[in-house]
């Protein structure tokens, strides 16, 4: 199994795709630290899991993460591998967004994904070897209506994922992002099917189809991979199936 005696830090585990990234970490033999702030459903997942325990996080709270992190140093392990996965997303374009929304999306989504990084990475260097994973979004990729901080938080994972990667060059730490589409979760089945409707795999997508993915990069198997940017969003964004342009002549 690609994760034995190896130990992985999921935010935004307790449901959706993070509590799936969880589950597939666990499978392939990764000893799994459930991290959120839904803290019964949480406790429920770690609790029927081998291997895997809760430990409450507000990714926000830079104390929060040093207290997280020595907590399942001390019970699980030095970390090799960090998720970063916790997510929202509020509605509102460019004009309609409040401006506590669109600072409250920056800061779970963006600052959140750095605190991690921020926390975990020196352990990581110091033993030469890891793996971040950031969770970003097709919409890290282009941009839609309706959803100004979510966008551009995302946006923000994609950039500071290359930048991270190369700060850790040389060093055997290798960083990460993945994109995913309309995916199976509380926040996807809130979208509209316009939204996939006439993408080249014209469906919603499923978790463990990212998990997937996540796992690959978080493995050995990726080894000479990093600063790379994944796409899991049924062609998405490489346009619309059934639409051509003809030219006159």
């Amino acid at each position: 199994m690609r994760f034995d005696g190896k130990v992985a830090i999921v935010t935004g585990g307790a449901r959706g795709m993070g509590a799936t990234h969880v589950r597939g970490l666990v499978a392939e033999g990764a000893r799994v630290a459930v991290c959120d702030v839904l803290d019964d459903e949480g406790e429920a997942l770690a609790g029927e899991l081998p291997h895997a325990r809760y430990c409450h996080l507000d990714v926000t709270d830079e104390a929060q993460w040093r207290s997280v992190v020595r907590t399942v140093e001390d019970t699980l392990g030095p970390v090799d591998v960090l998720v970063n996965n916790a997510g929202i997303m509020h509605y509102g374009g460019v004009e309609q967004q409040s401006p506590e929304h669109f600072r409250r999306t920056i800061d779970v989504n963006l600052v959140g994904a750095f605190l991690g990084m921020h926390t975990v990475l020196p352990g990581m260097r110091e033993r030469g070897h890891g793996a971040v994973v950031n969770v970003s979004s097709a919409a890290g990729m282009t941009g839609f209506a309706n959803g100004i901080g979510y966008v551009a938080s995302k946006w923000g994972v994609r950039g500071m994922t290359k930048a991270a990667a190369l700060d850790l060059a040389g060093t055997g730490v290798r960083v990460n992002s993945v994109h995913p589409g309309v995916i199976r979760t509380p926040m996807g089945e809130t979208a509209s099917p316009e939204l996939f409707a006439h993408q080249p795999v014209a469906r919603i997508g499923e978790p463990e189809e990212v998990t997937r993915m996540v796992l690959f990069l978080a493995s050995d198997d990726a080894s000479y991979t990093t600063g790379g940017e994944f796409l899991i969003d049924g062609g998405q964004t490489i346009g619309l199936r059934g639409h051509s342009s003809t030219t006159a002549d």
